[in-house]
Formats: structure tokens, C-alpha cells, sequence
């Protein structure tokens, strides 16, 4: 819960709004250029997502194999909404304690997250969703940063890390690096 009151913290006052009209000053020529804001952006993303388990030695950590397909809708430059969608690669079993494990087979997280930019390329999220797996579905809170580096042609490289929270199972981290376009 205190996650959540952060997120909505950092999105009520870390993000201005803007007009969709962009302006770059070219280096060169001093110059002005204004281009029509692009509203949505897919990208693929490949992660490791690192969960905690218990082991004989105590806690340790175990790294996942993920990838993504994000697909985002920005209002303006700073406000927008996106479906950020992994699929972990590989089977696993989170122990919690003696007594308790959870076996996960290839599971899938559907995220439904509102999306902030405050500053250049830097991207604040948080939502909601659910893991979907064979055995049981959970309930998930995200929180999340991403940076998107712009290239040519609406191209950008997106270097993203996410903590997702499983109520009542268990928690992971998630690094990874995104290829997005904007349309």
C-alpha cells in the first residue's frame, strides 16, 4: 500500500502538462522546428526478472529469462496510458519459507499502467494487473522507470526497471532494455 501512495504521489506532482506541439532548436542553424506529436508507441523489451526464494542457505535470488510487447498511448508529451505485457521464458519455484513454495510455468503479466514523463526521456508508471499462469492467477501492483533515448524516425531504445508486487505470493525486480517506435 505504501508503494501505491508513492506512485501517486510521484505522478501528482512530478509531471507539468504540456502542448502536443514539440520544438527543437537546431544546433546548426538556430532554428526553431516544430513536429506533430506521435500518440502511440509499441515496443519489445527483453528483461531478467530477479525473484527472492528461500534456499538452505537462506535467501537467494533467482534470475528469469522475460520478454515484453508494450504498447503505450500518450494524451500529450507528459500524460499517456499503456498494456505493458511480459512473458517469463522459463519454469521456476518461489519458496517461502519451510513450508511454503509457488510453481509458476511460463507465466503471463498483463499490466494496465498510467504513464508520466516529467522529464526529457524519463518515464514514471504504475498500475495494476494480473499474472496468469496454469495453476492460479495473481493479483500484481507495478511501479516502474524507463528512459527512452530517441533515435531516427521515431525510433527509440528504452532502458526500463520494474518492481512488481504478487499480493500474497511474492515479489520481483525486473531490468531490462526496450526497441519502441512511435506512430
Amino acid at each position: 500500500m505504501k508503494l501505491i501512495k508513492v506512485f501517486i504521489l510521484l505522478f501528482a506532482f512530478a509531471c507539468p502538462v504540456y502542448s502536443q506541439t514539440v520544438s527543437h532548436t537546431t544546433a546548426s542553424e538556430g532554428k526553431v522546428e516544430e513536429h506533430q506529436f506521435k500518440h502511440a508507441r509499441v515496443s519489445v523489451v527483453l528483461y531478467h526478472t530477479h525473484i527472492g526464494t528461500h534456499t538452505q542457505n537462506g535467501k537467494e535470488f533467482i534470475s528469469i529469462p522475460s520478454i515484453g510487447f508494450d504498447v503505450e498511448y500518450w494524451f500529450n508529451p507528459t500524460w499517456g496510458i499503456g498494456s505493458h505485457n511480459d512473458l517469463e521464458l522459463i519454469n521456476f519455484e518461489v519458496k517461502q519459507g519451510e513450508h511454503h513454495s509457488v510453481e509458476r510455468e511460463r507465466p503471463v503479466l498483463l499490466t494496465v499502467d498510467g504513464l508520466c514523463k516529467p522529464w526529457k526521456g524519463l518515464v514514471l508508471l504504475a498500475g495494476l494487473g494480473t499474472e496468469i499462469e496454469e495453476r492460479e492467477r495473481l493479483f500484481v501492483l507495478r511501479g516502474g522507470l524507463e528512459y527512452e533515448v530517441e533515435l531516427k524516425d521515431h525510433w527509440d531504445v528504452a532502458p526500463a526497471v520494474f518492481y512488481d508486487n504478487r499480493l500474497h505470493a511474492y515479489d520481483t525486480f525486473s531490468v531490462g532494455i526496450g526497441i519502441g517506435k512511435r506512430f
